[in-house]
């Protein structure tokens, strides 16, 4: 569990070394699983604790380079340099070799100790065209030391060649490569966002507006009916003799007379 969970959640990892350490401490891998654990949660002291004690039990010096590297942690370059020139390195097989170059490298860096931290990662690892396992760590290594140098067209190139090594994506040399020829990376999952947001908006205002126009067919349908004019009623058969009565008492006979003629 510790080995499948470092990655992704070395607290989580931290926790089953734990109950690993108390199931089995004497056991050297139970030890070494326990140390790692640890430095992938800084815990740099406890670390090289457990490092030693698994080195104790086993007396392999394959832990020397990141035991090193937690003397480092700890604010020790100084001690990390000395164990680079301990007897334990000439037993290490070239990929502890090639870790425990990049562990003096960052230790000269870590004393300001730019140029010396180059010189330190210019080996024939590093001049080698074959890809290891170390390749694209030991060329990422080498172009961030010449960038905080200053030497950034040099940077430029290691960052290129780190990529090139780099199969399982173990650095960010593309990210870094990218920020030196200035290219900015924008979230498109953003921009969807507010492409939807401004979609959403565009609908609720044809909505109103199709409510508006709606609402205002429904308002003159309504003035229609109220002022629609009735049709006069019927006027009944004796009103209308009273009628024409009058109208030819008005007339006069000799008018209606005339009418005729």
């Amino acid at each position: 569990m510790v080995a499948r969970l470092i990655d992704e959640d070395p607290e989580g990892a931290y926790g089953y070394s734990k109950v690993a350490l108390r199931l089995a401490s004497r056991v050297a891998a139970v030890r070494e699983a326990a140390g790692f654990a640890a430095y992938a949660n800084q815990k740099y002291s406890e670390a090289l604790g457990e490092f030693r004690a698994a080195r104790r039990m086993t007396g392999s010096a394959d832990l020397w380079p990141v035991m090193a590297d937690c003397e480092r942690g700890l604010g020790r370059p100084e001690k990390a340099l000395d164990m680079a020139g301990a007897p334990e390195v000439n037993k290490l097989d070239k990929a502890g070799q090639v870790e425990m170059r990049l562990v003096v490298a960052g230790a000269r860096r870590d004393m300001d100790q730019l140029d010396a931290a180059i010189v330190t990662l210019q080996s024939p690892e590093l001049a080698s065209s074959s890809v290891q396992p170390w390749t694209a760590r030991l060329r990422y290594a080498y172009a961030d030391a010449l960038l905080a140098a200053g030497r950034e067209a040099e940077a430029r190139e290691w960052f290129g060649k780190a990529i090139e090594a780099d199969r399982d994506g173990s650095t960010d040399a593309s990210d870094r490569l990218a920020e030196l020829d200035g290219v900015a990376f924008v979230d498109a999952f953003v921009e969807d966002e507010s492409d939807g947001e401004q979609a959403d908006d565009e609908t609720e205002t044809e909505t109103e507006t199709e409510t508006d126009v709606e609402a205002e067919v429904d308002t003159e349908v309504a003035v229609e009916a109220d002022t629609e004019v009735e049709a006069p009623a019927e006027v009944p058969v004796e009103d209308e003799v009273r009628v024409e009565d009058d109208v030819e008492d008005v007339v006069g006979d000799d008018d209606v007379e005339d009418g005729k003629n």
